[in-house]
């Protein structure tokens, strides 16, 4: 499979499991005692993929270099070679607002002790009304992702 093929690969099974979560949380409507679990799980799922797909556009984008790193850390703090997509990359990654920020963020998260997924607020309590749901922050980042996407293959097809 080629770099480009595994990460769109990467980028589909997310939406895939990004969709079954939002049938997770119609089941949690109907009061399935393992749709919370079920949902969360497939949250984490989805960003595991987004983590993936991450790390296979890094390599995509600087396969012509002879950079070799393990994963989205060692790619973004490496500064060694100057490759133009990494630096936009890195750019989004610094820019707080930016759906890159934001996805690793909640991947710092996933690798944390307490998880990125979060049980729901019951409906009696008065919730944040700008705060997104997990779920809606990757919906977000991963239509983010790939209308990037063409963009940085541009540039990176060049070499």
């Amino acid at each position: 499979m080629t770099s480009v093929a595994r990460t769109n690969q990467l980028l589909y099974q997310a939406e895939l499991l990004l969709a079954l979560g939002a049938d997770a949380r119609t089941e949690e409507v109907n009061r399935d005692e393992h749709a919370t679990a079920r949902r969360m799980a497939l949250e984490e799922a989805a960003l595991g993929q987004l983590e993936l797909a991450l790390n296979a556009l890094l390599r995509e984008v600087a396969e012509h270099t002879d950079l070799t790193h393990d994963d989205w850390r060692a790619w973004l703090q490496a500064t060694s070679v100057p490759v133009a997509e990494l630096e936009r990359l890195r750019s989004l990654a610094d820019d707080a607002e930016s759906w890159l920020a934001m996805l690793l963020e909640r991947l710092r998260a996933l690798h944390g002790d307490e998880g990125a997924a979060r049980r729901e607020a019951p409906r009696r309590l008065i919730a944040s009304a700008g705060e997104p749901t997990l779920a809606e922050t990757l919906r977000w980042c991963h239509r983010e992702f790939r209308a990037l996407l063409p963009s940085l293959r541009e540039g990176s097809s060049e070499w």
